[in-house]
């Protein structure tokens, strides 16, 4: 099932920051009424508790503001939004490719567009009984599937065994909250790779970095050992690791038997000097990882 390359006026890169607030627009509301009730609130209050409210009004102050400049960093000024970063993961393009989303999906077009000769086809895993969260919702209306999307399960994707170059999974797997929906995805990855190819795994990590600047918004994230983990599990071993914009980790796996040319590109990841992942034997940066 080829892609089109992207038409005139279709939406051709990953969402920026005003996107971003536009599906997330609850959080940060929130985030400004707290702001506003403790400064509101610590004119009302004795001289210590007014003190702790200015501060906690400063405090989530300060997490919108972070939050919001760490997001446009990413989304708005890295080369997450390029894919340039792609070419160190797969130097010679996708090939026949599978772009797997949970929801919202905006990778395929900028790859249709970079790589218009590679033939690609397109899961989409969204499921309205688990995904209830109102930001996929409204971010799927936004960007709706593209034409030709077929529909998924994280046990049973519509594509035949050993067919695919690459799957490439962009901000999609940690959708997947229940650890058996993980397992069974990443074992259907496993499937549909061709022998030498390669599962491309795009995520933010709940990690030092992203807490300090997304504070409890990174509970929302998994750790780097939970995707070592699921893909250890599924025969998969960690190829390359590439760090985005300081806050995104691209992960390329390829299956066990493949020649051992394991990479890592990561500067936050000291691995010289970092014990071994006791899933995967690669080596565990520094970085902090719960």
């Amino acid at each position: 099932m080829g892609r089109e390359p992207v038409g005139q006026g279709e939406v051709a890169g990953l969402s920026g920051v005003r996107e971003v607030i536009s599906y997330n627009w609850p959080m940060y509301l929130t985030g400004c009424l707290a702001v506003g009730a403790g400064l509101a609130v610590s004119y009302r209050l004795p001289g210590p508790a007014a003190r702790l409210a200015r501060a906690g009004a400063a405090a989530a102050a300060g997490l919108l503001a972070s939050s919001t400049a760490a997001t446009w960093w990413v989304y708005d000024r890295s080369e997450l939004r390029t894919f340039d970063w792609l070419e160190d993961l797969l130097p010679a393009g996708p090939g026949d490719h599978l772009v797997v989303s949970s929801g919202l999906d905006e990778a395929s077009r900028p790859l249709a567009a970079r790589w218009p000769g590679h033939p690609q086809r397109v899961v989409d895993l969204f499921d309205r009984a688990t995904m209830t969260e109102g930001s996929i919702r409204r971010a799927r209306r936004r960007v709706p599937p593209v034409p030709g999307t077929v529909t998924g399960r994280p046990d049973r994707l519509p594509v035949a065994t050993g067919s695919a170059d690459t799957v490439l999974v962009v901000f999609a797997a940690h959708e997947l909250r229940r650890p058996k929906d993980r397992r069974a995805l990443f074992a259907e990855f496993a499937r549909v790779l061709r022998p030498g190819g390669r599962l491309v795994l795009v995520e933010h990590l709940r990690d030092a970095a992203n807490t300090a600047v997304y504070g409890p918004g990174a509970q929302h994230f998994f750790p780097r050992r939970t995707w070592l983990r699921a893909a250890a599990g599924a025969g998969l071993r960690p190829v390359v690791e590439r760090r985005i914009g300081g806050l995104v980790t691209a992960f390329a796996f390829a299956p066990a038997e493949a020649p051992n040319d394991v990479r890592t590109d990561a500067p936050t990841h000291a691995a010289a000097h970092a014990p071994a992942d006791p899933a995967t034997g690669t080596a565990v940066g520094k970085g902090g990882r719960p």
